[in-house]
């Protein structure tokens, strides 16, 4: 197996035809409407791929597994199998153009986030009117709805308000309106769970799309620290009132070691330092074990000799 930066390649002894490349998985068309999905070790952040972060695609991919089976009664999802740590067999959705990230906290630090727009004195942010006297990473009101377009690859992602979304033709109104109910509970299931975890589930990013007969699925994946942002609820408090942020369990402290020395995603990324890396691979670890109760294992063969067996394993029997 090679992995690098730049490819992912995997040798299945198969002919699987439509190979797309995203910033931190691959994926191949599969026959009958399924795609096969491969979450590797890659890190991004700033829109840009950042190195390498060991067992990140395990974790993703089982966490994400693990999430979908827990929120399957809210709305049926893309997952058909999962053949392997790193992979997953799922329905080949059509999917829609429409980022929904639901934020339950004051926080972030980017153009789109709440909080410098707020602390710049903007009340009206993503057609929803904040009250003032919010404290910084503190609980908003209630959990906002704040969407954005999927960006095309290698573009920016724009932010729009939930109105928008059908103005501009996005999403016609009625599955608009069950995504939002949708997004919702979704947000509400995964703050309950991380409780019971010791963190708070600050915000979270899902993705939609219709499956081959029309139907809502849940895609791409769900409550995992690189979708989502978690915080330690052990400490959070304390960190608040001495004026630091919170301790994340999640890939931020990636983006804050990289803005520490001034990079913000112009230009080539510099090198994430070893330590970075290895705090960084621990928390998603640590973070897994703690939502799920299950020791991390990671896979103990090369990932090309376990999905060439589980693969055609799966395309052997009757679909």
């Amino acid at each position: 197996m090679s992995q690098t930066l730049a490819s992912f390649d995997l040798d299945f002894g198969l002919d699987l035809p439509d190979h797309r490349s995203g910033k931190v998985r691959e994926s191949w068309q599969l026959p009958n409407q399924r795609r096969l999905l491969v979450t590797t070790d890659r890190i991004s952040a700033f829109d840009r791929v950042l190195g390498a972060i060991e067992h990140k695609g395990q974790v993703l991919n089982l966490l994400a597994a693990w999430w979908f089976a827990r929120t399957a009664d809210i709305v049926a999802n893309h997952v058909v199998e999962v053949p392997d740590p790193n992979a997953l067999i799922a329905v080949d959705a059509n999917p829609l153009p429409v980022e929904v990230v639901v934020r339950g906290r004051l926080t972030g630090s980017t153009s789109t986030s709440l909080l410098p727009r707020y602390e710049a004195g903007e009340r009206l942010l993503y057609g929803i009117e904040l009250p003032d006297g919010l404290a910084p990473h503190g609980p908003l009101p209630e959990p906002m709805i704040t969407p954005t377009t999927k960006a095309d690859h290698g573009g920016h992602d724009q932010p729009v308000t939930c109105d928008e979304v059908v103005e501009l033709g996005l999403v016609e109104p009625g599955l608009w309106n069950q995504i939002q109910k949708v997004a919702l509970e979704l947000f509400s299931r995964g703050t309950v769970i991380a409780v019971d975890a010791g963190f708070v589930l600050a915000d979270t990013k899902y993705e939609f799309g219709l499956g081959p007969d029309g139907q809502l699925l849940l895609i791409d994946e769900v409550h995992t620290p690189d979708s989502s942002r978690y915080w330690s609820a052990a400490t959070l408090e304390e960190r608040l009132a001495g004026g630091a942020t919170p301790e994340s369990f999640d890939k931020e402290p990636v983006r804050l070691a990289l803005a520490a020395i001034g990079y913000r995603g112009d230009g080539p990324p510099p090198e994430l330092p070893a330590s970075v890396r290895a705090d960084t691979s621990s928390r998603y670890v640590e973070l897994y074990e703690r939502l799920t109760g299950d020791r991390f294992e990671p896979g103990d063969q090369p990932i090309d000799t376990r999905l060439s067996r589980n693969l055609n394993a799966f395309l052997s029997r009757p679909q």
